[in-house]
């Protein structure tokens, strides 16, 4: 079934061109007060061919009303089941037709507009007899803006599952040179995210340091500031990355606030039991960061440790009980090292604490319960960490458009 959609003005000659041009099965009219008589003639003579709905604008110079009531007629005719819908802006008022066209682009349908060359030298209207139907171009469709966006609605909700599939959309059409390269540069730097953010760090550098300079060469070349923006805050976040390579499997405190940004990015998505988990093997690797940057030594790597070692803390600390026995560990640790004041000992110092806020946690599906872990319960020890120590801080989140 073919539809149309037909915005309806007080000429009633350019209406008719379109109607007998389409031929339509069904006919939506948005038609105003001034101009329901003219929808009313149409559908006298010609509405024994087509079935037939109007919408009557209440404002017909209201470009919100217009825009709702074009969505209504989108409604209506995908509830008769259109196989093709066209929508003729010609008659109406200017609000009218910019409300039809704004509600229905990037939509599958088909503009069409009545013009013609020769026109009343007084009205400007078209000549009567002298009409010619044209098909007009969705400009979103030639240049995919609506992929474009939702392709920056999955990426700002960290989406990059659908935000990948978005970039094949936009890379299956016909593109410019520059538009390639962008896209699959793009692509590039969305699998990049995928990996940093499963933890495989060594791959998620090497993705990035190949397709983000690309991008942002491009970006920058087209002028687009918002893409720039958030390709050169991504460039930012690269050094970091780069550094927890360069560590290898040593625990660093860059790998501890990348965990943490981490944890911010499930909460994000309001996975506030997976976030809270990786703030429980922060506090481990909190410890275990602090004593390879002090002491030089890989706390869970005996082949690491230095002569003077404690042989009486080896189980305690290969094998602890749990966060607040590996806790008391290191801060024994310390104290063989002579070290005072470390963070290790502070967040021993605060167990008590500590042990109040982890309740949740423990009493979570996750963990040893069946309770889910609320968002409050994710950012209390969050901000406990953060106000801690300023090494307990998240990296930046990844920079939205």
């Amino acid at each position: 079934m073919k539809v149309l959609i037909l915005t309806v003005g007080t000429t009633r000659e350019p209406l008719e061109v379109a109607l007998s041009e389409h031929a339509p099965e069904g006919v939506v009219f948005l038609a105003s007060q001034a101009s329901h008589p003219v929808a009313a003639e149409l559908l006298r003579d010609y509405g024994a061919s087509f079935r037939h709905h109007t919408l009557l604008l209440e404002d017909a110079e209201s470009l919100l009303e217009a825009y709702q009531k074009a969505l209504l007629a989108l409604k209506k005719a995908l509830e008769w089941e259109a196989k093709a819908i066209v929508a003729d802006l010609t008659g109406g008022t200017k609000p009218m037709a910019a409300g039809l066209t704004l509600a229905l682009t990037g939509r599958g349908v088909v503009f069409s507009y009545v013009g013609g060359e020769r026109r009343d030298p007084e009205t400007g209207r078209v000549l009567s007899g002298h009409e010619r139907l044209r098909l007009l171009e969705d400009p979103t469709a030639r240049f995919g803006l609506r992929e474009w966006a939702g392709f920056t609605r999955a990426w700002n909700a960290l989406n990059l599952g659908m935000a990948l599939s978005e970039l094949e959309s936009l890379l299956s059409r016909p593109l410019s040179p520059s538009e390639a390269r962008f896209y699959r540069a793009m692509q590039g730097v969305v699998e990049g995210l995928v990996e940093w953010d499963r933890f495989r760090h060594q791959e998620a550098l090497k993705r990035l340091s190949a397709h983000l300079p690309v991008a942002l060469a491009v970006a920058e070349a087209w002028g687009h500031g918002g893409k720039v923006r958030v390709l050169k805050g991504l460039e930012a976040l690269l050094p970091p990355l780069q550094s927890i390579v360069e560590a290898g499997e040593k625990p660093t405190f860059p790998l501890l606030q990348d965990l943490l940004a981490n944890a911010e990015r499930r909460a994000a998505l309001g996975r506030f039991d997976d976030a809270l988990a990786r703030l429980y093997r922060a506090l481990e690797l909190a410890v275990e960061a602090d004593l390879q940057e002090r002491l030089g030594f890989t706390l869970k790597d005996p082949k690491t440790w230095p002569e003077g070692f404690p042989e009486s803390l080896r189980e305690r600390v290969l094998k602890p009980r749990g966060l607040m026995d590996l806790l008391e560990a290191a801060f024994d640790l310390d104290l063989a090292f002579g070290q005072r004041g470390t963070l290790a000992q502070r967040l021993y110092g605060e167990r008590n604490r500590l042990q109040a806020l982890l309740q949740k946690r423990h009493g979570s599906i996750l963990a040893h319960g069946t309770r889910p872990v609320e968002r409050e319960d994710y950012e209390r020890l969050r901000d406990f960490l953060a106000g801690l120590d300023e090494r307990l801080r998240p990296l930046a989140p990844w920079p939205l458009f």
